[in-house]
């Protein structure tokens, strides 16, 4: 009963929005991971991982899909509650799969099933200027929300494949205000995906919210990778900004664990791990 106000005084209290917010002020790296399991779980939060995504990136690595595409609220419900009995510690962020938010109406019934069924603290939706309307509807049910720009793997068949965004200056300055209008709409957190790190760091500068990158240089306020990548599971061409975190490691956890002391120390990512 409570549990939320018993642990808010542990050495290991939730990390919760203000938490973010803080620590963006503060200047302090926020380490984020994919998870997609219970067994998982326990060990990304073991690893003091701050934030933890359950991505539709699970249609690849759990599924063996060529995109996102195929995956369904149902798949992201029932992974989101399993690595939710997983955690302690970390904030819990679910995506809304493809096609779950065309309407605002949709939105708002897909993202209460991720909370009330799943157990996630906050939804991630693939954003633009077509999104801020939704994002701002959520806002005003109370669903905390990260908007994320640049790649959208979603989109993928629609943009010919995954590429690095943000490239030009007219394309870099589109992101740049769509970032403040989704902030401007309620979104609690922006994730930038595949941008030039020039282009991460002048988002970054300019929001509120924390910003957290992949593949976006290492001004973000904080890191995220895809837990099969950190522990070199994922097999065949990774991403230029993946690093394996495996090598040099005495087990799964150390693994985790230098990668949450690398993204805080700020030595990843490093210039090879950039656009």
């Amino acid at each position: 009963m409570y549990t939320h106000l018993q642990l808010r005084d542990s050495a290991r209290p939730p990390v919760t929005l203000a938490t973010l917010d803080a620590m963006k002020q503060r200047g302090e790296k926020i380490a984020c991971l994919t998870c997609y399991d219970a067994s998982f779980a326990i060990l990304v939060d073991e690893a003091d991982t701050d934030v933890v995504l359950v991505g539709d990136s699970l249609g690849m690595v759990i599924q063996g899909h060529d995109t996102t595409v195929p995956v369904t609220m149902d798949h992201i419900v029932y992974h989101c509650r399993a690595v939710a009995r997983g955690l302690h510690r970390p904030f819990l962020i679910a995506d809304m799969p493809f096609m779950s938010y065309p309407s605002k109406e949709q939105a708002l019934t897909n993202s209460v099933r991720l909370m009330q069924e799943g157990g996630a603290k906050m939804v991630k939706l693939e954003s633009g200027p077509g999104q801020v309307e939704i994002v701002e509807f959520l806002a005003n049910h109370d669903i905390a929300v990260c908007a994320h720009l640049g790649l959208k793997p979603q989109s993928v068949h629609k943009t010919g494949g995954f590429r690095v965004q943000g490239r030009d200056p007219d394309a870099a300055e589109r992101m740049l205000r769509n970032a403040r209008e989704l902030e401007a709409a309620g979104a609690d957190m922006v994730l930038l995906e595949c941008v030039p790190a020039q282009l991460g760091q002048a988002i970054t500068a300019e929001l509120e919210v924390p910003v957290i990158g992949i593949g976006a240089g290492p001004h973000t306020d904080g890191q995220i990778l895809v837990l099969y990548d950190v522990l070199d599971i994922t097999q065949g061409r990774k991403p230029r900004f993946v690093r394996n975190f495996m090598e040099g490691a005495s087990s799964n956890l150390d693994a985790l664990k230098r990668y949450v002391r690398a993204v805080k120390s700020g030595e990843y990512p490093a210039p090879e791990h950039c656009f």
